[in-house]
C-alpha cells in the first residue's frame, strides 16, 4: 500500500538518465560535508551551533544546487528545508544539505545528503549518500530502491512485538503539543514492540526502513525533506507509507508512517490509540 503513484514506463526511463547526476551531485556535497566533519567537534553555545549549521549548509549548498537544477531546468528549488505542506504544480527539488546537521557538529556519525525530484507534490526520484560509510541509497518510483546498486527489501515481520521501530523530534521549537503526542507515541510503543529508537534525522532511520533493518518509522510532523527520500525508497522496497491513521500519505498530511506491510496495522492501531 503507498499513496505514491505510478510513473508510466517512458518517464520512468526518462528519470532513470537523470539519476546518474543526481547521483554525482549529492556525491560532491557529501565529499564537502566530510571535509567539513571533526569526530572532536563540541559547539559551547547556542550561537556556535546555529553558526556551524548554517556553515555546513551554505558549503553543501554552493556544491549542489546548480547541477541540480541544471538536469532539470523547469524544476523548482524548494528554498526552507524545514517546511511542510503541498508544493504547488510541477517540479521540485527537495533537498536536505546536511540531514542530520546537528549530529554532524556534535562529531557524531548519522548523517547525509539528499535530494529529491517531486512532480506534482508526489516524490519521482531521490538519492541519499552516506558520506562516512560511502552508502548511497537510491530509487526511481516505479524501478525499485537500492542500496550501493543492489535491491532493497522491507522487512518481513508480521508481529509488532518482534519488530525495532523508531520515530524522532523533527523541528528544534516543535510545539509543546507535538513533543507530548510524541513522547507518548514512544511510551505506546514501548509497550507494544520489541525495541523503539528515538533519534534524529528521519531519513537515517526510513532508510534502514527501506533495507529490512528496522521495521518501522513514525513522525508528527510534515517537514517534507524529512520525508521525502524515505517515502520513495520504503514504498519501492515493498513497505507501506501512510499517515499514522492509516489514511494515504501526501505531502499535505500533518504526520507520517513507514513501515514493514506485515506490522503496518498493529502499528496504526497503537498510533491512533494515544487518546
Amino acid at each position: 500500500m503507498s499513496a505514491i503513484p505510478a510513473l508510466n514506463p517512458a518517464d520512468s526511463s526518462e528519470l532513470a538518465a537523470v539519476l546518474d547526476g543526481v547521483v554525482a551531485a549529492v556525491t560532491a556535497g557529501g565529499e564537502r560535508l566530510r571535509e567539513r566533519y571533526r569526530p572532536t567537534a563540541r559547539p559551547g553555545s547556542l550561537h556556535e551551533i546555529v553558526r556551524d549549521l548554517d556553515a555546513n549548509d551554505e558549503a553543501v549548498l554552493a556544491v549542489v544546487k546548480e547541477p541540480l537544477l541544471a538536469l532539470r531546468p523547469d524544476a523548482q528549488w524548494a528554498e526552507d528545508e524545514l517546511a511542510g505542506g503541498a508544493l504547488p504544480a510541477g517540479e521540485w527539488w527537495v533537498v536536505d544539505t546536511a540531514e542530520g546537521n546537528i549530529n554532524h557538529i556534535h562529531g557524531m556519525s548519522d548523517w547525509s545528503v539528499t535530494a529529491t525530484l517531486v512532480r506534482d507534490n508526489a516524490p519521482v526520484l531521490t538519492a541519499v549518500h552516506v558520506p562516512l560509510t560511502g552508502d548511497l541509497y537510491t530509487a526511481v518510483r516505479g524501478q525499485g530502491a537500492f542500496l550501493n546498486g543492489w535491491h532493497l527489501r522491507v522487512s518481513a515481520k508480521s508481529d509488532l512485538k518482534a519488530a525495532l521501530v523508531g520515530t524522532g523530534q523533527a523541528r528544534p521549537d516543535d510545539s509543546e503539543e507535538a513533543l507530548r503526542r510524541m513522547g507518548a507515541s514512544i511510551t505506546a510503543m514501548l509497550l507494544s514492540a520489541l525495541v523503539v529508537r528515538a533519534s534524529v534525522p528521519a531519513t537515517m532511520q526510513l532508510v534502514h526502513v527501506a533495507a529490512g533493518r528496522m521495521d518501522a518509522f513514525w513522525q508528527f510532523s510534515d517537514v517534507r525533506s524529512d520525508h521525502l527520500p524515505g517515502a520513495l525508497l520504503v514504498s519501492e522496497a515493498g513497505g507501506t507509507v501512510t499517515d499514522t491513521r492509516g489514511e494515504p500519505w501526501t505531502l499535505s498530511s500533518q504526520d507520517f508512517l513507514a513501515s514493514a506491510p506485515g506490522i503496518h496495522p498493529r502499528a496504526v492501531e497503537v498510533l491512533t490509540g494515544l487518546g
